[in-house]
């Protein structure tokens, strides 16, 4: 493991540079309810060090309130500006390349809700009052983490896009970090159930969560900040340290979450910087 001996000169260097830091939430900052008790030294550091830094997490199942008031129960408050989620960037881009198309949606009902508040058209083959007519078919199919999934759901999506539904998901995370009763768990998040979609269809959907590039723009959008000036802190290296490979943003990976030192050899890329917690990240900045 790498330790602050060992890291290289560059990444030391390019840590210095670091304008702003994009923070993964679950397994970074807190597991499930739980927060780590480094996290607060650590944006207490990030403030007298004068960096700024945001939260930006792929799991859809919630929508934004629910995350700046979970911060804020856990004894961190946000502000919602600094509150980024996957949702958000396939939101954003699906208003600006499927405007006025209908979209059926596997996810929870903040996912749908965040579409509707969007002035999206949402497909609802049954149980509600616009309720589509049986031959009518939606335009578009969105795959998001979805706690709320159902046989019929998926099976509606897969005959869908059977049938040439444009395709995109919200994240690619195949696992989400749980604590289960102090231990590190995981349950099923979007990538699995999408795994489950192209057994049955062929096809895979276009992710805009991490580690996409379409959430690494979204992020230089809305916060004003340079690529060369961002670090993502996370602890999955292929959602949260892949979206910096190939950039000039820094990749910093915590083993406090999914990917542990075993994991790196199934990877072609390496994140810039790996460290046991965010506490010996505080002790290099």
């Amino acid at each position: 493991m790498k330790n602050n001996n060992d890291y290289s000169a560059q990444a030391a260097s390019r840590l210095q540079k670091v304008k702003c830091f994009v923070l993964d939430m679950d397994g970074t900052i807190y597991l499930s309810s739980r927060l780590f008790p480094f996290t607060k030294p650590f944006l207490k550091k990030l403030e007298e060090t004068g960096r700024s830094y945001c939260y930006f997490t792929n799991n859809s199942s919630a929508n934004h309130l629910d995350y700046v008031r979970k911060l804020d129960r856990l004894g961190i408050p946000a502000d919602p500006a600094q509150v980024f989620l996957s949702t958000q960037v396939i939101v954003e881009e699906m208003r600006q390349i499927h405007g006025e198309d209908s979209f059926f949606i596997v996810g929870t009902p903040n996912l749908v809700e965040a579409f509707r508040q969007a002035g999206l058209k949402i497909f609802d083959p049954a149980g509600s009052e616009d309720a589509a007519p049986a031959h009518e078919r939606p335009d578009v199919v969105i795959l998001g983490f979805d706690t709320t999934l159902t046989y019929e759901k998926i099976s509606r999506a897969c005959k869908y896009l059977r049938h040439g539904a444009a395709y995109y998901g919200v994240n690619m995370d195949y696992n989400c970090p749980v604590d289960d009763n102090g231990v590190l768990d995981y349950i099923p998040d979007c990538g699995s159930i999408a795994k489950l979609v192209e057994q049955s269809t062929g096809r895979f959907p276009d992710f805009y969560g991490k580690p996409s590039r379409h959430t690494l723009d979204y992020i230089i959008r809305h916060t004003g900040f340079a690529e060369e000036e961002l670090a993502f802190v996370g602890d999955r290296i292929y959602t949260d340290i892949a979206i910096a490979n190939g950039t000039k943003a820094l990749s910093v990976m915590v083993l406090t979450g999914e990917t542990q030192m075993e994991d790196l050899d199934r990877y072609p890329y390496r994140p810039d910087l790996i460290v046991p917690s965010l506490a010996e990240l505080t002790e290099l900045l």
